[in-house]
């Protein structure tokens, strides 16, 4: 799993554009743009859409993210662990959503997915060597500049991840949809959701000086959910109306009115 050695051209280069556009500027201008929570829509919806879209930077699996929510959600329940963390393998990747209000230029399309998809990252500091493809850091135009191509760059020592800006993607929409609707779900669900593409952290320890006491008391949980999220995936359909309806129940448990997005 994560073979990046042998990857088709297609996910190279939506690495290289992002890497090469996601800016501390840009970031900014994303938050601004797309945390308006002007449409409204239901759960349902949200998986039959999220259905029609295939990753373009993932070179593990060529099913539909629905099914790979199935499958990541039935690794966590088959090893007995709460029904929160459950829905979490379940919903963690239906931010990509973000891509019926998106468009091709920032990168949030089906089209064009740099904005959505892809390991996610620090903006405002040195771009890690531990990246995938750390050879397109150099075109970021945040490392030409001084203040932003240093160790800490905007930051100071331990200042906590839930007080730094990451690259845009489906993780930050998904989380602030969920604040925003006031979803009920434990910390924790709202750390993993925010922070599981982030793996220059929780693999590779590229952000410890960043980090406080409470992203280290958190790190385990992403370390654990990582586990499920990659290597759950088999190109296989396991899907059946069983396990639907059990899902179906969990669902509607927890989302009893339409999201706004």
């Amino acid at each position: 799993m994560r073979d990046y050695s042998d990857v088709e051209i297609e996910i190279e280069n939506t690495y290289k554009k992002g890497r090469s556009t996601q800016t501390l500027e840009f970031v900014k201008k994303m938050h601004q743009k797309y945390l308006l929570f002007d449409i409204s829509i239901n759960i349902q919806s949200i998986f039959n859409k999220i259905n029609e879209f295939v990753d373009k930077s993932d070179p593990d699996i060529n099913l539909s993210n629905y099914h790979h929510a199935i499958q990541t959600a039935e690794g966590i329940r088959a090893d007995g662990h709460p029904e929160w963390f459950q829905l979490v393998g379940l919903i963690h990747d239906i931010g990509k959503i973000i891509f019926i209000k998106g468009c091709d230029e920032d990168g949030t399309s089906i089209n064009t997915q740099w904005g959505i998809v892809g390991d996610t990252f620090i903006v405002g500091c040195e771009l890690s060597n531990k990246l995938v493809y750390s050879n397109f850091n150099k075109l970021n135009p945040d490392m030409k500049d001084s203040k932003l191509n240093s160790k800490f760059g905007i930051y100071k020592i331990g200042v906590g991840l839930n007080n730094v800006l990451c690259s845009w993607g489906h993780d930050e929409y998904l989380y602030q949809i969920l604040k925003k609707n006031k979803i009920d779900l434990p910390e924790e669900a709202l750390y993993i959701i925010r922070f599981h593409s982030l793996y220059a952290h929780h693999k590779e320890s590229s952000y410890n000086h960043l980090l406080d006491d409470y992203d280290k008391k958190m790190l385990g949980w992403l370390k654990l959910f990582n586990k499920y999220d990659l290597y759950t995936k088999k190109d296989e359909v396991i899907v059946n109306p069983k396990i639907e309806k059990y899902y179906q129940n969990m669902l509607d448990k927890y989302f009893k009115t339409d999201l706004f997005i």
